[in-house]
């Protein structure tokens, strides 16, 4: 590359340029797979079919993909170059159950195919290295955690991905989250004969929920408490001996988040006591942290983004709210997860009307200038001086508390 600034701005424009061609030429063989993908929605860990889909494209394009990757069945990798600093980008492809593509993964996952592709075209010439991973289970399974444990994340200078949504935001407003399931035990009897040799379980699981209730008025205005019951009794006539319910913590940073998840735990606690029952609680596992955006990476994204005709805000202007496994890979490698808009901006994630959205018109544009965005900002860590190292020396600063 030139000495000359001009010229290696001329240069950097020029291999965006043809990645960005190359998307365009991979666009149908990626619109298809998005819909594929959408027509037919799997759950977490259960992705096989978008698992295949996915990986026989970038076998068709010349790479070796490893399918079943990291002892993951439906994960897999792909690598490109030899030396140099490595990227990945991240495919997301699990749905929600009832509600589908309701979160617009089939957008994720082909938007992270498309720039993988376009990548591997200059990654060799440009001194850089290429990873495109797979990864099940975001929803609430913390594929990506799982993946972490087993190396797929070691040695990586960045990790790139972009969420659909229903309008263009430079970030998700992360929460960081925790799952707990609690069940409640009593004591049977006849509802009518003898209720008072009963222990309402389901009283205790009640009270609990009327408890976090009076709770949720006094936290943080950016934190989240919400549960469900999942079991409340067999038949109205015998006293519950065993209720259970699922509820979520949410905080923007871990360590608000532990002390949020004792508050809750005391409101649950404090309704077994007072039905007279006993309660077992469980913290589920993996969970997810907040994201940190790579700063210094999603300034180029944008820059790449609005050049295409895009215009994503400040996340203080239009706040989208949610938790994604993302965060425990953004505390590890320098990475970023911005908001591509897929739906007109009155349709929200995770209902039927953006899962409608998803494999539509703007569903399709928002998969090829994602993957068109992306690419461009792979060619910005490979060739824009001292970029991952000013993400690396930022994380670093997260990480000690900075």
């Amino acid at each position: 590359m030139s000495d000359d600034p001009g010229s290696a701005a001329t240069t950097i424009e020029a291999v965006k340029a043809r990645v960005c061609a190359r998307v365009d030429e991979l666009a149908d063989v990626l619109l298809t797979a998005s819909h594929d993908i959408h027509a037919h929605p799997e759950l977490c860990f259960e992705e096989h079919r978008a698992h295949q889909v996915l990986t026989d494209i970038l076998e068709e394009q010349g790479l070796d993909p490893v399918r079943g990757a990291y002892g993951m069945p439906t994960a897999f990798e792909a690598r490109v170059g030899s030396e140099g600093p490595e990227v990945a980008v991240l495919c997301e492809y699990d749905a929600l159950p009832g509600i589908g593509h309701a979160c617009g993964h089939n957008i994720i996952a082909t938007a992270g195919l498309g720039a993988g592709l376009a990548g591997a075209v200059v990654a060799g010439e440009l001194g850089g290295r290429l990873r495109i991973l797979g990864t099940p289970a975001e929803e609430g399974g913390g594929g990506k955690i799982r993946l972490i444990e087993q190396g797929a994340f070691e040695g990586l200078a960045a990790a790139l991905m972009v969420h659909p949504a229903g309008s263009e935001v430079e970030r998700i407003t992360s929460l960081a989250v925790q799952q707990v399931r609690v069940v409640y035990h009593g004591a049977a009897a006849h509802a009518a004969a003898a209720p008072e040799k009963g222990i309402n379980a389901l009283d205790g699981a009640v009270l609990g929920y009327v408890n976090v209730a009076a709770l949720r008025q006094h936290i943080a205005p950016d934190e989240r408490i919400h549960g469900i019951f999942i079991d409340g009794g067999q038949k109205a006539n015998i006293v519950p001996e065993r209720a259970e319910a699922s509820w979520y913590a949410r905080s923007p940073t871990r360590a608000r988040l532990e002390l949020l998840q004792q508050r809750l735990l005391a409101c649950l606690e404090a309704g077994a006591a007072a039905a007279g029952c006993t309660m077992d609680h469980e913290w589920i596992e993996p969970s997810y942290d907040d994201v940190v955006d790579s700063r210094p990476i999603l300034d180029r994204y944008l820059v790449n983004a609005r050049s295409l005709g895009r215009d994503p805000r400040p996340d203080s202007e239009v706040a989208i709210v949610g938790s994604t496994d993302l965060g425990n890979v953004s505390y590890l490698v320098p990475a970023i997860h911005p908001m591509i808009k897929a739906a007109p901006e009155e349709v929200v994630i995770h209902t039927t009307a953006f899962a409608a959205c998803a494999g539509g018109p703007e569903g399709d544009q928002a998969v090829l200038d994602g993957a068109k965005a992306m690419a461009m900002t792979l060619v910005d860590c490979w060739m824009e001086p001292g970029l991952l190292e000013a993400a690396a020396t930022e994380l670093a600063v997260v990480r000690a508390g900075g």
